[in-house]
């Protein structure tokens, strides 16, 4: 695991400038979180590549950039390539020598025989970098589900990438100025869409991605996409609950290859479950397992994971820890989190990261499960939306939707007024849009009240257009699968894996993935939609190929997320923060929102007539990342130089 960093010029005739190398390192010292553990640099005619390691595979012998035989190929990777040993072995056969024993040698090789093709064969998560000396070209890739970040932008005739985008704003042509049209996707959607970031002029490039430069030409396309087409003979149950047990536990086995500590985050729901369960199969030591627990009961299902660990066996390791403590870290996230987000589950997760980063360096996670088999009680809801969609108008406007009104608002997590008041506004929308207002901030009606004129009038108002040209490309016309085609691509890949990056990287954590195994998600995207939402039944088929290996109860339970108590913390602990981030002055001067509706919101969810949580920790993330990133962008180097 790394993070890596360079850039190409457009003319790749150009020499090094003086102090390039000086320039590169001081990129690298941006991401020092994300590779403790060493630095690599090279600088050539037309390019430089940078990259900080955390050694996982080849401690001694794993140094990048790495090669081909004559050099002329050069790779700088973030991730791992799991298949490695498969492809080392195939490409020995073809007549390729290796120098060392990482999985990242494998790269160059691979390119020489496939070219940018490549891609095809690797089963990883994964970001790289690779430079063909002899055709001059860069060639950029992201891995087909996003669990490792890639930004870029073009400069002053120079093509800029780099992990996280605190490294490219260490380049002195790169300014730190805020993007309007990625704002409104970020009021929608909690975090910004790829390809759009939070500045204007960098770019993510998207999951399944490649991006090309050669002859001055920048060029990116995808080169694979999960197909939802429902494959025929469609197996029974019982021959795809086998099978996808046996996928799952290939996965397992194949993401516990480590040169050093390793563990599993036990939630004790089904998906961290059943990872668990299969990593205990394959190991010959005991597995080691993480989680944290919370004093608010509401909030806190340690106990599940205990009782999992111990029908399992596990070496399990618990931080308990108060809510006021995840609170006191809050002010903290906009000077790591380089873009603003607004999933507040990022709190908790860092919380892990860091626990578990005291006993192991790498980690497996339960991410993925969700999406891939329709766990999220908004898959259910659009049935639901349909139903009450054919209650006359006027029962609902009239009588529903004013005893809905009624409800006491409450601060527990996922409390009934605040889901039915959530679920009310959705149906107003088509599917696409409904999809996201359940799992999003700020509606388009919403918006028109929060932000200024001059931002409505400078940005576009389809905030939905892309999502639904996504839709289009969905082979499935069953409304659930493609709500999780959409999940995949979006949420997944911007907020799930995003926050998990962000999170375990602060802290030089790995954290692997094995839902996201190319096999797994590919057999589960080919099952008919009742095999992934049975009924009512969540994660059908998934319970089904695991339930012999864990507790009864794993399976009853219903999905409750990492959640905090953001309700309260903006009453409490987080008032004189937000009231500060948030006050009429600052909003005015930002020139952004509008500070009447603002201050609105908080007075209401002050009172307890609202629960305007949702709305106003968006709020807060985005002035937090603001006053880090924008206004006073120096504290970046301290608050860099303060986690090293």
């Amino acid at each position: 695991m790394c993070g890596i960093t360079g850039w190409a010029n457009l003319d790749s005739r150009t020499p090094p400038a003086a102090g390039a190398e000086d320039l590169l390192h001081a990129m690298c010292n941006r991401m020092v979180h994300r590779g403790p553990d060493g630095e690599g640099l090279l600088v050539s005619t037309g390019v430089a590549l940078g990259m900080r390691r955390l050694a996982i595979i080849d401690l001694i012998t794993g140094d990048q950039p790495t090669f081909n035989e004559d050099k002329s190929v050069a790779v700088i990777l973030n991730g791992e390539i799991y298949n490695y040993r498969e492809l080392r072995r195939r490409l020995e056969q073809r007549g390729h020598s290796f120098r060392s024993e990482s999985d990242t040698e494998v790269l160059p090789h691979l390119y020489e025989e496939h070219g940018a093709a490549m891609l095809e064969h690797l089963n990883g998560m994964f970001a790289f970098a690779l430079w063909d000396a002899k055709h001059k070209r860069l060639l950029l890739a992201r891995d087909r589900f996003g669990e490792k970040p890639l930004y870029w932008g073009v400069f002053e005739n120079t093509l800029l990438f780099a992990s996280e985008p605190k490294v490219l704003l260490a380049h002195p042509a790169v300014e730190s100025s805020l993007n309007l049209q990625a704002l409104r996707q970020y009021l929608s959607f909690d975090y910004v869409p790829a390809p759009l970031s939070i500045y204007e002029g960098i770019n993510k490039l998207p999951a399944a991605h490649t991006l090309t430069l050669e002859d001055g030409e920048i060029k990116t396309a995808p080169y694979w996409r999960l197909c939802y087409e429902t494959k025929q003979p469609v197996p029974s149950e019982a021959d795809a609950a086998e099978h996808l047990r046996e996928l799952l536990a290939d996965s397992v086995r194949m993401r516990l290859v480590s040169d050093v500590p390793l563990g599993v985050l036990l939630s004790g729901g089904v998906d961290s479950s059943a990872v668990t369960a299969l990593a205990v199969l394959a190991s010959s030591e005991p597995v080691k397992t993480f989680s944290i627990s919370f004093a608010e009961s509401s909030f806190d299902e340690s106990q599940y994971a205990r009782a999992v660990a111990k029908f399992l066996g596990t070496d399990h390791h618990e931080e308990r820890l108060s809510a006021n403590l995840a609170a006191n870290l809050v002010g903290e996230i906009g000077s790591w989190m380089d873009e603003p987000f607004s999933d507040p589950s990022l709190v908790p997760t860092y919380l892990l990261s860091r626990f578990t980063r005291k006993h192991v360096t790498v980690a497996l996670g339960g991410d993925g499960g969700d999406e891939l088999f329709a766990g999220y009680p908004m898959y259910s809801g659009h049935r639901w939306a349909e139903i009450y969609g054919r209650i006359p108008r006027l029962v609902r406007s009239g009588m529903i939707e004013p005893l809905i009104g009624l409800l006491p608002v409450k601060t527990k997590n996922l409390s009934l007024d605040y889901k039915a008041s959530r679920f009310v506004a959705g149906t107003k929308y088509d599917p696409v849009a409904r999809h996201h207002v359940w799992f999003g901030s700020f509606t388009p009606e919403e918006q028109q009240a929060l932000l200024t004129p001059e931002v409505l009038q400078g940005t576009d108002g389809d905030i939905y257009g892309d999502a639904r040209r996504m839709l289009l490309e969905c082979e499935s016309s069953n409304v659930v699968e493609q709500m999780q085609s959409l999940d995949t691509r979006l949420y997944l890949a911007e907020d799930i894996l995003t926050k998990v990056d962000r999170a375990s990287m602060a802290v030089s954590l790995e954290v692997r993935a094995p839902f996201l195994d190319p096999r797994v998600a590919e057999f589960a995207a080919s099952l008919p939609a009742s095999y992934k939402l049975h009924g009512s039944k969540t994660k059908y088929i998934l319970k089904r190929a695991v339930s012999d290996l864990l507790p009864p109860f794993v399976a009853r339970r219903g999905k409750k997320g990492f959640g905090v108590p953001v309700a309260k913390w903006l009453k409490e602990n987080l008032r004189p923060l937000a009231r500060d981030l948030l006050s009429p002055e600052r909003v005015r001067r930002a020139g952004v929102f509008n500070s009447d509706y603002v201050t609105k919101l908080q007075d209401e969810h002050e009172r307890g007539v609202a629960n305007h949580r949702k709305l106003l920790w968006t709020l807060l993330m985005f002035e937090l990342w603001h006053e880090s990133f924008v206004e006073t962008p120096r504290r970046i180097e301290t608050s860099v130089a303060s986690r090293n």
